[in-house]
């Protein structure tokens, strides 16, 4: 009889359980779209509100709204929805293996570009203390965009070989010819932000938003799975549909529960935003 023949009776026993998980879940995700709400634009707004200062000169307006993320914020969202698609359709939906050390060189150097860009934007906030250039919007969004292809293609790696039975042994990202094509696509996104055109405005603070969403969700994938013990169980898509069922409830939940605590404190001490 094979291991997976063996496993079956657990299979089952988990799977009763699991249509009671996935049955709350899916009531956490409908609370979450149907309930009412006072943003200009919805649930993208509220998911930006939830992790993001959102505050209006450092965030970039199309026809007339804000994104529902600072532009540093969107850079990064933006990054990893990009960078999780573009190695999904490359076929690389499996691999388990961190990029080789060049690569990840690179990469660490992108979130280190971020968080010195971020630095020095942050001391502008407080007149008199030294910074070294004025930041500009256009350069966090920049600065966002490479440490998000590097965020996306850690976390890619990591979900595939926590989730797959049979993960493939092989970088998500093979060497700098495949980080360029990144880069590149990630340039043409940077250069699409920067033409505020007014027909962007809903495409742009969807896949923001959406960019939120699929980040928290693969890394609560990656929770569910060590806490269940379900590593490396999942044969087909189909198998991986009730963690990642749990994982987004969970990612929706952090969103509301974030949102209404700084809406309690905003209002208590009269903040800005």
């Amino acid at each position: 009889m094979s291991d997976r023949s063996q496993a079956l009776p657990n299979l089952h026993l988990y799977n009763l359980r699991g249509w009671l998980a996935a049955g709350l879940a899916l009531l956490v995700i409908g609370y979450f779209f149907l309930s009412p709400t006072t943003f200009p634009l919805g649930k993208m707004d509220a998911v930006g509100y939830a992790v993001c200062h959102r505050i209006p000169e450092r965030s970039f307006i199309i026809s007339g709204q804000q994104l529902p993320l600072c532009a540093r914020c969107s850079g990064t969202f933006l990054g990893v929805l990009l960078t999780l698609n573009t190695l999904t359709v490359a076929g690389r939906s499996r691999a388990s293996r961190m990029p080789p050390s060049r690569v990840l060189i690179v990469l660490m150097s992108f979130v280190g570009l971020w968080a010195f860009d971020g630095l020095n934007s942050y001391l502008t906030l407080y007149p008199g203390l030294p910074h070294l250039y004025e930041p500009q919007n256009w350069l966090r969004l920049t600065t966002g965009m490479l440490n998000g292809i590097a965020i996306g293609a850690v976390v890619f790696a990591i979900l595939n070989f926590s989730l797959w039975r049979n993960p493939r042994p092989e970088p998500v990202l093979r060497g700098l010819h495949e980080l360029a094509g990144l880069l590149v696509l990630g340039g043409l996104l940077v250069g699409l932000v920067l033409t505020e055109i007014d027909a962007l405005l809903y495409p742009l603070a969807l896949a923001s938003a959406l960019g939120v969403v699929v980040m928290l969700t693969s890394t609560n994938t990656i929770i569910v799975l060590i806490a269940s013990r379900r590593e490396n169980t999942a044969y087909r898509w189909r198998d991986a549909a009730l963690p990642v069922i749990v994982a987004l409830a969970l990612s929706l939940t952090v969103v509301m529960g974030i949102g209404a605590g700084r809406t309690a404190l905003t209002d208590a001490l009269n903040l800005p935003f």
